[in-house]
């Protein structure tokens, strides 16, 4: 059986080919945007070329993987990447028409539902021919937009056309993926196009590594051992990067990875935001054809080894608590994981530790009592004192095998809360029916039911009266302003949150919270915020460790009344973070001035 093959080529290289696509696929669909897409990144590619490395090769434009099959007479049956490669014959065509005395080679196309397919796209202007069907009629209007296109491009840059077909020709390359091993095309195409056949990146690395031709020198069996085994490692890379517990320790990245092993592939290739999607790709295709120059094996061993360290030094991190914790929140406060990995060299784990501590320390350098919630910059440097204060409060109880959740924090979207109520802003509009239900809910103990009786004869004179007050509020079509601002007057009165304290948005009253739970919550009075914390907790919703204290009260020295937040709790709850911290945190200045 023969082995597919995997290499990139010019499009240069593609002149004088045969395509033929098959009737399984849909007919050319582009539209306009995508045409201009195309033209815009090549000329984006012209303008701005990356910078030629010394004895590199010359930068080039990639375009997305192209996947053929041979056919008999060294035609080529494409069973993905079709509209990519009618949309480049369109643009030679067009320079054919429009630029050139004596046309160029180009290579052919074939639709099998489109017999006459040839003849039209060798004459794409003909209206009669391109209102024959649908396919046509897309193939017309993308040579409409790339005329246009070019005619606009030629008000500013009267040689845009002649700057452009160079690159085109020359500068520009596919990923020509040739299957060759007797698989079924329509399969193939099947598999690609529903998903599991991704042609990610990681899956093009994979095609490299597992190549017959690495392994010239070598028996058969060798061979087939040899790719055995790294499929194997692979898989098992693969499917603790899978885990979301290890996945969001190690990575911040939004991008959503079909196969989460090419992160580490992004890393060890040095890929940006800005790279072209296919970059890890050509830098480990450079890897495997310097050898080809050399005349010697790719040093399998050798790349894939530096692959393994990667994930090694990784799960090293991962399994070691005080590791995972430290390294967790700097990857966490957007560190960058090479520079640690690269600081984490030729040192013993004692010195890392140490290394890492002093780098955090680098992240609080504020004075934390003069955060305020509404200050510029201050509510991302509260955000990181607080991730900080529950992470290090876990690291300090050594006997606990509790982690914090980075996966939790990194895919709920958890921010700041006041503690205590801001009561001071407006409750308006329906928010006033769900601020009056959690509050009913409060003295009654049972959640609202719409048309359910309330009983409230269990209930003392003071709290009957306040729920009968919150019923009509919220059974109320109209809520009368002043009939709600008076019952809210009345209720926080009751739960004395009436005097909002001059420290409300400091850090002092501020706790980590899950963003549906914060939601959730909204302007609620301390015991409500606080029945609600609990009750999460109770049904299993991850609640952080200092948020759960901070509403048990387990920083406060005196406890008095659980239902109030006063000023006392918020003076203990911010010696505490300081004491917790203080190994990180720079000194701290104390109210009046003095250090």
């Amino acid at each position: 059986m023969n082995e597919n093959k995997l290499v990139l080529k010019s499009i240069n290289d593609l002149l004088g080919s045969k395509f033929y696509i098959p009737s399984y696929q849909r007919g050319y669909r582009w539209k306009n945007q995508q045409v201009e897409d195309l033209l815009k990144d090549l000329w984006e590619f012209k303008t701005n070329p990356p910078k030629q490395d010394d004895g590199k090769e010359k930068p080039f434009y990639c375009l997305q993987p192209v996947v053929i099959k041979p056919t008999e007479n060294d035609n080529w049956e494409v069973i993905d990447g079709q509209q990519r490669l009618t949309t480049i014959l369109i643009i030679l065509n067009y320079f054919n028409q429009t630029e050139f005395k004596t046309p160029k080679q180009v290579f052919d196309i074939k639709f099998e539902t489109r017999t006459d397919s040839k003849e039209f796209l060798d004459n794409i202007n003909d209206e009669a021919l391109a209102s024959k069907n649908i396919d046509y009629f897309h193939i017309n209007n993308a040579y409409k937009v790339i005329s246009n296109w070019f005619d606009e491009k030629e008000k500013t840059n009267s040689a845009a056309k002649n700057e452009f077909y160079p690159v085109l020709v020359n500068d520009t390359k596919i990923i020509w993926y040739e299957v060759n091993d007797g698989s079924d095309t329509i399969d193939i195409f099947t598999r690609i196009n529903m998903g599991k056949i991704p042609l990610t990146n990681a899956e093009l690395i994979k095609a490299l590594f597992l190549k017959n031709t690495n392994f010239k020198k070598v028996s058969p069996d060798k061979i087939r051992l040899k790719q055995l085994q790294i499929a194997s490692e692979w898989d098992k890379i693969e499917y603790t990067l899978q885990e979301n517990s290890f996945w969001y320790f190690i990575s911040n990245n939004s991008r959503n990875f079909a196969t989460r092993i090419e992160y580490i592939f992004d890393l060890m290739k040095g890929k940006k935001k800005e790279d072209e999607e296919y970059f890890t790709f050509y830098k480990f295709y450079e890897d495997f054809e310097k050898s080809k120059d050399t005349n010697e094996n790719p040093d399998i061993d050798a790349i894939w080894l530096k692959i393994k360290k990667y994930f090694l030094t990784f799960e090293e991190w991962y399994k070691d608590r005080e590791l995972y914790h430290l390294i967790g929140f700097l990857l966490t406060v957007n560190t960058d994981i090479i520079y640690l990995l690269e600081k984490s060299e030729n040192k013993t784990k004692t010195e890392f530790k140490a290394f890492l501590i002093e780098e955090i320390k680098t992240k609080v350098q504020f004075q934390i009592e003069e955060l305020d919630f509404y200050k510029s910059k201050a509510k991302a440097r509260i955000k990181t004192i607080l991730l900080l204060f529950n992470i290090q409060t876990i690291v300090l109880n050594e006997n606990s095998n509790i982690r914090f959740p980075f996966d939790s924090y990194k895919t709920e979207n958890w921010d700041i809360e006041h503690i205590r109520s801001q009561t001071d802003r407006k409750i308006t509009g329906n928010a006033r029916k769900d601020w009056s239900k959690d509050i009913l809910e409060y003295f009654t103990g049972n959640k609202y039911v719409e048309n359910k009786k309330v009983d409230l004869d269990v209930l003392e004179d003071e709290e009957k009266k306040l729920c009968t007050s919150l019923l009509k509020t919220i059974t109320s079509d109209k809520i009368i302003d002043d009939d709600f601002d008076k019952l809210y007057s009345t209720i926080i009165e009751k739960f004395k949150e009436d005097k909002e304290p001059e420290k409300i948005n400091s850090i002092s009253n501020l706790a980590l919270l899950d963003a549906s739970t914060n939601r959730s919550y909204g302007n609620a009075v301390f015991p409500v915020k606080r029945k609600i914390i609990i009750e999460n907790d109770m049904q299993g919703t991850f609640v952080p460790i200092c948020t759960k204290n901070v509403f048990l009260k387990s920083y406060s020295k005196k406890l008095g009344e659980i239902m109030y937040w006063k000023n006392e709790d918020a003076n203990d709850y911010l010696k505490a973070i300081k004491q917790t911290l203080s190994i990180y945190l720079p000194t701290q200045k104390v109210k009046d001035g003095k250090q």
